[in-house]
């Protein structure tokens, strides 16, 4: 063993004896050994596993051993202590004298523990030795001696410790205790810490327990909040309903706390987009427990009424699916060609038929189709946009008015219950119970919970008799006011566009007549018609009779005419049915308006149906029912006048009404009684567990968009094309979004037209009943259907010629350089039919330079010039167009031929492209993206087919040289570059009189190509750290072009970084860097407009919320498309407005998503259909409005937010139409700047003027030529009512002065403004033509604005709108929109931006 581990010893580091060494001493060998180092044995010696592992085996050993001895004897003391119980005399040493502590704790410890044993041997003895018995002879028993012995024998110090009795133990534990009291000691502070870990430990478990408790209460109530939500058969919902509810409470509370956004924000949720994943009671208890568990009480309680609205919500959104699945049908029904496509304009005016004839109540359910949001904002007269409150509106505000004054009930309470159909009474009773429970377990208020007291409540029970009668007495009152239904004057309803306006205007003028009838019977109606029918006293019948012959009634002649028309089709007995059938919409419209009050909630069913017995006796005892019938005059004459299109609609639709009476209610007058039982019957039907129509643009998209026979040459006659067709293909973003068409509607937009007019609060049954008719009367001849597909053929052939055209220009620009040449083009189509067809050919190049006026200057082809000039060339051929353009495009694809290897890196570089404008369009406004897409694209080419060269890119702007005019007019800013770059070139200014070539293609406006940068001699460097002999490489300077080919700045490349020696840039390569700066330019632009739009956006809202104060917040939103077709479109939150004047501009991404969001799916049904919708959310009324791009999609969306209000107040709506239309318009201007083709209307002086035509200015230039218009219709005699003033207003006189003020600053406080007759002298036809011309930014102007806010600044502009003077309204509108131009004239354009030279 000892010749062994030599080898190891040497690997160790041992030192042995050499051979033939001396011997040394042991003394010298153990000196030797302490100065020599010690042995290290190796870690992979064999023993040594096995000795640690015994080692380890035998400590754990050794520590059980312990663990069990002491665990044996705190077990053993135990049992000492049940045995013998501590002697609590020793407690007497315990006080808190703080004087003697020392000394008790010296005896306690030292010498009491010896001595009471002692003393207690010491008595033990005396007995033993009967030592104190008095007969006895005195003992040599010495107890001092004794008592001493014992304590020598029983030293602590020496002996051991005998067992200690209940005394000592008890002694033990008092010295303990009184150690502790002093303080300083170690004693002392381990009490302390144990006293304060224990006291801690409390407070925990307490807290603990207290934490547990809440949380078994808010279990228990996300458990009951559960029953409110709408469960499918098994019980469940749906987890992405969940989250949309979770995400939506930060943006709905706006006093949420931060902590709360970053707990729902920053945790990671797992996005599902499909409602089939679903919770129980149980799993939604966890999930959302989960999210707040960490929510104080009171947002809590916040988030439990969030998620009771959004389960109201929720239940609205499952009966609107049922009505789009039902629309969804009758589109299908409909569109006889399944081409899915619509005649809109039939459409509406059907809907103003089904509107004219319904009952005034039912009216105040629907939306009127003459008015926006029915109608378009283009749609409505300028005299009706600017003007004051039309006929029709007074008529329909008189009658809101009326009926509730009649009623007894405030505007307040009407909105404070809002209305709840008949379909929803049953559900509406059990879900407020559950909220009851619900908020009486987390122990709210009443008052916070927004409900009602128990005094209240009883009062209201008290009453609810009184009510029923009041709802009663409503109708009666709207029945006698002589409110009759108005049929529109024209012959037909027409499908054009014209005859549409037509029937708008003479519907207005009825109207109008109508409603000087209603005022004057206003009175007398609101005085002697009620309050004696109110308590159904003898004699109202009578009163009622004379009402109606006070208010025009027809004789009983035409009563018998009226009763056959409706009959004619129907069978005996069908008048009773058909008076039924106007009671129902009688008794609809009333529990539609009239919603369920605090007392009706807490009826039973049997009390509501004894209720609706007794409302129907009494409607059967009152003849006044009879009032509320339309006239018979008014339905022969309506019918008389569409007899052509409608001849058999009166006759067909009363047959089919009254089959659906027959076979829904049975007897007649039992409809009051039937609809409570059919409402909860149409709620205990459960839900199928999926929004069907939630998503229609996805689920039909594909439908009648694509004619199979229209593109059956794709891979047939073009077998060349196709790749590449297939490749622009998938690159188009998704199809979801519609484009609005004036003549015709898809289904998306069919759908939301129809959701809009019905509103919120309509039953199901007249749902039913217009889509019955509807279906009937949507009639097509012949020759409309052929015309239909015709123009769907029509658009499905532009398109595949679109398509096919692009994907031509892709193969002949190979290089991706993003233009063709026009000479090389000409060149080749100059052989094709062999020079046949050259007159054609210069003839259609002429009209192209007509068209495109810089071709004739850069000869540069655009993708869409290309397509243009390939279409003027088929115009001029003989024969089929579409023919001649198939066969050039055969021709020029055979023109050019295409290696695989260059296809694939033409393929490579278009997606490259691609992804520059993908990221301006999800930049959100922002250029940043942009640029790093730019030099990413740079620099993968450069490594896949430039050799793998290291390029430099920069990026700069022209600018208007306001710093130092004598060096240049202009400069070049450089406001981009790659990183290696940045400290040397960002940020830094080229001037003209320095070197460099970069102003040398900006002015020849082409690539400068320097190969050899040490060889060129006007080279500047940025980079002074560069020795001359390091500075080697290319150079490559290209002008960026805007869609007019004018120069805005260059796009700058070099390799001085590469070492290479070849680092000159090909040709390929530079094509496709002039392809990058096209991109770029593109780009650039889009987010320009961008940029524009939303300052457009900023404009319009500062315009508006001084006018309409009731909109609470305006959320703007952008369109952000996909990355391909089968990717969804995002919603861009960007600003943020309410009626405090706040704004908040999103800098940070904040993007909506469609499955992200259920609840707010109203936001992407109005980019899909490209519609106004108007929906309630959480509570809260919201009118969403798109603002469209010039193709007719949605590029944004204007979320306006009215509160607690159904509706805006008249002058707010007016106010609100005008913004959103200035603003689509100025928006289309803003878009038109784009077109290559489009050169822009100048109209103002101060537009001639570089950057001063940005967005702030078209906003109010568009109201301005809307103003003009309507001022030139004005004459003489439209200032009639102002000038029979003798003594004006304050008001018109201050509006008439700041307009004579605005021409005439020197006539301040002189007569011929101050004094009224000076004043009406100016208002003439003069005084027209000068408004008409007036340019408030030309220089000759000098616009005193203080002289015209002191006569307008304090008149508000309700009161303009309350005086009804239509010049007055125009003249107040004109003056404030010439001042605010004015102020934009009066401001100098930034002088950063960025702006096009042409040379």
């Amino acid at each position: 063993m000892a010749a062994q581990p030599e080898a190891a010893a040497q690997t160790a580091g041992l030192k042995h004896p050499r051979p033939g060494g001396k011997n040394m001493t042991a003394t010298e060998m153990k000196r030797n050994q302490g100065n020599d180092e010690l042995p290290c044995l190796s870690n992979y010696a064999p023993w040594k596993e096995c000795f640690y592992e015994k080692v380890q085996q035998r400590c754990l050993n050794l520590q059980e051993t312990k663990v069990k001895m002491i665990r044996a004897q705190k077990a053993e003391g135990e049992k000492v202590k049940k045995r013998e119980p501590c002697d609590w005399l020793s407690k007497e040493w315990f006080s808190e004298e703080k004087e003697s502590l020392d000394t008790r704790i010296y005896l306690l410890d030292k010498l009491l523990p010896t001595l009471i044993p002692g003393m207690e041997k010491l008595l033990m003895e005396v007995e033993r030795k009967n030592v104190l018995a008095p007969d006895k002879e005195p003992s040599k028993f010495n107890p001092i001696n004794f008592l001493g012995e014992y304590l020598m024998r029983h030293n602590p110090q020496y002996s051991i410790s005998t067992k200690p009795g209940p005394y000592l133990r008890g002694m033990k534990m008092v010295t303990e205790e009184l150690k502790t009291e002093i303080p300083g000691t170690t004693a002392e502070r381990l009490a302390r810490m144990k006293s304060e870990a224990k006291n801690k430990r409390k407070e925990r478990e307490q807290l603990d327990n207290m934490k547990s408790q809440a949380k078994e209460m808010r279990k228990e109530a996300l458990a009951i909040q559960f029953k409110e939500w709408t469960v499918d058969v098994s019980g469940r919902i749906p987890v992405a309903l969940v989250q949309s509810a979770l995400r939506s409470f930060p943006d709905v509370i706006a006093s949420t706390p931060i902590d709360v956004r970053k707990a729902i924000y920053d945790r990671k949720l797992e996005i599902i987009d499909t409602l089939e994943k679903k919770v129980n009671i149980d799993e939604f208890t966890e999930y959302v427990h989960s999210y707040t568990e960490h929510f104080s009480n009171d947002v809590f309680q916040e988030i439990l009424k969030h998620l009771c609205q959004c389960a109201d919500d929720f239940q609205e959104a499952i009966r609107h699916d049922l009505w789009r699945q039902m629309f969804t049908d009758l589109f299908l029904d409909c569109d006889y060609g399944k081409v899915g496509l619509l005649d809109r304009q039939k459409i509406l005016a059907l809907l103003v038929a089904f509107y004219d004839r319904s009952p005034m109540i039912a009216k105040m359910g629907f939306c009127n189709p003459r008015q926006w949001p029915i109608i378009e904002l283009q749609e409505i007269e300028l005299e009706d946009l600017w003007g004051g409150l039309d006929d029709q509106e007074v008529c329909e505000e008189l009658s809101d008015k009326l009926v509730l004054s009649q009623k007894g009930i405030s505007e307040g309470e009407i909105l404070a219950y809002e209305p709840v159909d008949d379909n929803r009474q049953g559900t509406y009773r059990m879900r407020t119970r559950v909220r009851e429970g619900l908020f009486e377990q987390m122990g709210m208020s009443e008052a916070e919970t927004g409900g009602i007291s128990k005094e209240e409540k009883q009062a209201a029970e008290s009453s609810e008799a009184e009510v029923r009668k009041e709802g009663e007495d409503a109708v009666s009152a709207v029945k006698s006011t002589g409110f009759e239904v108005s049929d529109s004057d024209g012959d037909t309803i027409h499908s054009k566009k014209s005859s549409f306006h037509e029937d708008i205007k003479t519907e207005r003028q009825t109207e109008s007549a109508s409603a000087d009838k209603q005022e004057e019977a206003l009175p007398e109606s609101a005085s002697t018609g009620y309050s004696p029918g109110r308590g159904g006293e003898p004699g109202s019948e009578k009163q009622v009779e004379e009402e109606e012959f006070s208010l025009g009634r027809e004789p009983d002649t035409e009563t018998n005419r009226e009763e056959d028309y409706c009959i004619s089709d129907g069978e005996p007995g069908s008048e009773g049915q058909v008076s039924q059938e106007k009671d129902n919409w009688i008794a609809e419209a009333t529990n539609t308006i009239s919603g369920p009050t605090p007392e009706a909630t807490t009826m039973t069913s049997e009390d509501r149906a004894a209720a609706d017995m007794d409302i129907i006796a009494s409607k059967q005892d009152d003849p006044v029912a009879e009032v509320v019938k339309e006239t018979p005059a008014r339905k022969e004459s309506f019918s008389r006048q569409h007899g052509s299109q409608f001849g058999q609609q009166t006759s067909s639709e009363t047959r089919l009404q009254n089959e659906d009476l027959l076979q829904d209610q049975g007897p007649a007058h039992s409809d009051r009684q039937d609809s409570p039982a059919e409402a909860s019957q149409e709620f205990e039907v459960p839900w199928s567990g999926d929004l069907l129509t939630s998503d229609l643009s996805c689920r039909y998209s594909s439908y009648g968009g694509r004619i199979p026979e229209d593109w059956k040459c794709e891979n047939t006659r073009f077998p060349d094309l196709s790749p590449i067709m297939a490749e622009i293909q998938s690159r188009w973003p998704s199809r979801t979004r519609s484009a609005f068409d004036e003549s015709c509607l898809n289904l998306p937009q069919f759908v939301q037209l129809m959701e809009t007019f019905v509103g919120e609060d309509v039953s199901l049954r007249t749902v039913k009943r217009l889509i019955a008719f509807i279906k009937e009367e949507y009639k097509q001849t012949e020759e409309e259907k052929m015309e239909q597909l015709e123009k769907v053929h029509h658009i499905s052939r532009l398109a595949q010629r679109k398509l096919l055209l692009e994907a031509l220009f892709e193969k002949w620009d190979n290089n991706a350089s993003g233009f063709l040449d026009l000479e090389e083009v000409d060149a080749v189509l100059s052989t094709f039919k062999e020079g046949m067809e050259k007159e054609a050919l210069r003839k259609a190049k002429k009209q192209l330079c007509s068209r495109y006026p810089q071709l004739s200057r850069v000869g540069k082809l655009s993708p869409k010039a290309f397509q243009t000039f390939l279409e003027l060339v088929a115009s001029e051929f003989t024969g089929d167009e579409d023919e001649a353009i198939d066969n050039l495009v055969e021709f020029l694809t055979t023109s050019v031929e295409r290696s695989r290897m260059e296809c694939l890196q033409s393929l490579a570089r278009r997606k490259w492209l691609h992804n520059i404008q993908q990221a301006a369009e999800t930049s959100g406004a922002s250029m940043e993206p942009v640029y790093k897409a730019v030099f990413k694209a740079l620099s993968q080419d450069a490594e896949a087919h430039g050799d793998n060269k290291k390029i430099s890119a920069y990026i700069a702007l022209l600018e208007e040289n306001q710093l130092s005019p004598e060096r240049g007019q202009i400069l070049l800013r450089y406001v981009a570059c790659t990183a290696d770059d940045a400290p040397y070139v960002l940020n830094q200014i080229l001037y003209r009189d320095m070197k460099g070539v970069s102003f040398a293609a900006v002015e020849e406006g082409k690539p400068i190509h320097v190969p050899r940068v040490q060889l060129h001699g006007n080279i500047h460097f940025w980079n002074y750290d560069c020795s001359a002999e390091e500075r080697r490489g290319s150079f490559l300077v290209l002008p960026l072009h805007d869609a007019r080919w004018r120069v805005f700045g260059i796009l700058g490349l070099d390799t001085l970084r590469d070492q290479c020696e070849k680092t000159i840039f090909l040709t390929h390569e530079i094509s496709f860097y002039q392809g990058v700066s096209q991109a770029f330019s593109k780009a650039y632009h889009h987010v320009c407009r961008l940029e524009n739009v939303l300052q457009m956006t900023l404009t319009a809202l500062d315009w508006l919320y001084p006018r309409a104060p009731s909109i609470h917040t305006v959320i703007t939103y952008l369109v952000e498309p996909g990355k391909d077709k089968t990717c969804d479109y995002a919603l861009r939150k960007v600003i943020t407005t309410d009626n405090t004047r706040q704004k908040e501009i999103h800098s940070s991404p904040v993007l909506l998503l469609r499955k992200e969001n259920l609840l707010r799916v109203y936001l992407f049904k109005c980019i899909d259909s490209s519609e106004v919708i108007r929906t309630s959310v959480c509570g809260e009324y919201h009118i969403a409005v798109p603002l469209r791009d010039l193709s007719g999609q949605a590029l944004g969306i204007f979320d306006i937010s009215i509160g607690h209000h159904q509706k805006l107040p008249p002058h707010e709506h007016k106010d609100l139409q005008k913004m959103l239309k200035m603003a689509q318009a100025a928006c289309s201007e803003i878009l038109k700047t784009s077109l290559e083709e489009t050169e822009p209307t100048y109209v103002l002086e101060a537009e001639h003027v570089a950057n001063l035509r940005h967005a702030g200015i078209l906003f109010h230039w568009f109201m301005l030529q809307d103003l003009r218009k309507c001022v030139q219709k004005l004459d003489a005699e439209s200032f009639a009512e102002i000038k029979s003033y003798v003594e004006p207003p304050a008001l018109v006189h201050n509006i008439v002065k700041a307009v004579l003020l605005l021409f005439h600053p020197n006539w301040k406080g002189s007569e011929e403004i101050e004094n009224w007759s000076q004043c009406i002298l100016k208002l003439d036809d003069n005084l027209i033509q000068e408004i008409y011309c007036f340019d408030p930014t030309a220089a000759s102007v000098q616009v005193q604005a203080e002289l015209l806010l002191d006569c307008i600044a304090g008149v508000a502009r309700a009161a303009v709108w309350q005086q009804g003077s239509v010049p007055a309204e125009y003249l107040y509108n004109w003056v404030h929109t010439c001042l605010s131009l004015a102020e934009i004239a009066s401001k100098k354009a930034p002088s950063s931006a960025p702006f096009g030279i042409q040379f």
